[in-house]
């Protein structure tokens, strides 16, 4: 008989399971468990997206679309993201896929050829480095924890090569809620220029962003639009995860490439969705703020108890994370590694978090906490964190 080896895929079989996923198993049907773990809205998806795709499912709308999406949804798209100071065209330039996920992978094997280098700012989502993989890319991680946990565009032209392709940036950031600042994404545009690069913005989290600031999408500063590929989607900000709704918006020469990836590989993305989506960007901005507002709240409440405890964290400027160090942590006279800290809180106290060292290099020593939980679980998972922590 073949070996393993023999009958499966060599780059499959050394890709590493999901770190995030491996602590969502754990939890599953723990009642008493609160978790800080997956980065998902507590709050139910709007009512009117809601009842505008049943609207749709009651008269049969259950075909394919084009490949490409609903026109109205792209152009509803093309309109919201003017907002962002981004202009694409809604025809060539904007494509519905089966979340952000999706359009990460499909892009990258669209620009991507064995051996191209690929920047990642490091601590990141977990899918960028292993998708970048089976590309046979070679990955460059960026620590961003030398940095304030963002890529400064002085740190980042040091390890430019000849051999740089893309640069691959999410802000505000997950895991650590880090938001770019604009003088600084203003100077890694000049770079990407100078360079030739490729740079893939996550903007998924776009939509929260906390005390006054606002995004800045690096697609909308001069000259940008020729070598951005902005990434987005309804999952965070419209609390639409289970939909898996998003889009990838690049010129229309590299879209032609992608679009080619996406037939075969999804075909469309869910129709039902697609109306939730466009019902969503017409009418659901006030539910988006009420949303925002909240997670502030939580946020400040978060901040508040850990630094009570005695624990120090990153500044989230946006999202709903919060990246927790916890490198002064000692089990039995030692010092504790993320995962340890992780497993404990979880076997012990019933608490679920998700350990730093996932996230890539810088994440170690960190976990992150995500506080899109009603806010009485946070008080009490804070209660549980501190008993711990005085452990």
């Amino acid at each position: 008989m073949n070996s393993r080896h023999d009958k499966f895929s060599d780059k499959i079989i050394n890709l590493p399971p999901s770190g995030i996923r491996k602590f969502f198993e754990l939890i599953i049907g723990g009642d008493d468990i609160i978790s800080l773990g997956v980065g998902e809205p507590d709050f139910p998806t709007p009512w009117q997206i809601r009842e505008e795709a049943w609207y749709y499912l009651e008269r049969g709308h259950t075909s394919y679309t084009s490949n490409w999406g609903l026109l109205a949804l792209r152009e509803e798209i093309a309109r919201y993201l003017t907002k962002f100071g981004l202009v694409y065209n809604p025809q060539t330039e904007i494509l519905i896929t089966i979340g952000v996920s999706e359009a990460i992978d499909i892009v990258l094997r669209a620009i991507l050829n064995p051996g191209d280098e690929i920047i990642i700012c490091e601590p990141c989502y977990v899918s960028y480095q292993p998708l970048a993989k089976i590309c046979d890319a070679q990955l460059i991680s960026f620590d961003t924890s030398k940095t304030d946990f963002y890529p400064t565009a002085e740190a980042l032209e040091k390890i430019i090569t000849p051999q740089t392709k893309a640069l691959m940036l999410c802000t505000p950031s997950n895991p650590t809620g880090r938001m770019i600042p604009r003088d600084e994404l203003e100077k890694i545009a000049e770079l990407v220029k100078q360079h030739n690069l490729w740079v893939l913005a996550d903007e998924i989290y776009c939509e929260l962003v906390y005390d006054g600031k606002q995004h800045c999408s690096i697609g909308s500063l001069p000259g940008m639009k020729d070598y951005t590929i902005t990434l987005n989607g309804f999952s965070k900000a419209f609390a639409m995860t289970g939909w898996r709704i998003g889009y990838m918006c690049c010129p229309a020469d590299l879209m032609e490439q992608v679009h080619k990836l996406h037939q075969y590989s999804a075909i469309c993305a869910p129709i039902i969705s697609q109306y939730g989506a466009i019902e969503g960007l017409r009418h659901s901005a006030s539910e988006v703020e009420k949303m925002r507002l909240s997670y502030q709240q939580r946020r400040n409440l978060m901040r508040k108890g850990l630094t009570e405890i005695g624990l120090q964290v990153v500044q989230p400027d946006g999202a709903f994370y919060m990246f927790v160090d916890i490198r002064d942590i000692k089990f039995d006279g030692r010092l504790c590694n993320s995962e340890e800290f992780a497993v404990k809180l979880l076997e012990e106290y019933r608490v679920a978090v998700v350990p730093g060292s996932v996230f890539g290099v810088g994440g170690e020593g960190f976990v992150r906490c995500c506080y899109a939980t009603e806010i009485n679980k946070l008080k009490i998972a804070l209660k549980r964190i501190g008993e711990l922590v005085a452990q």
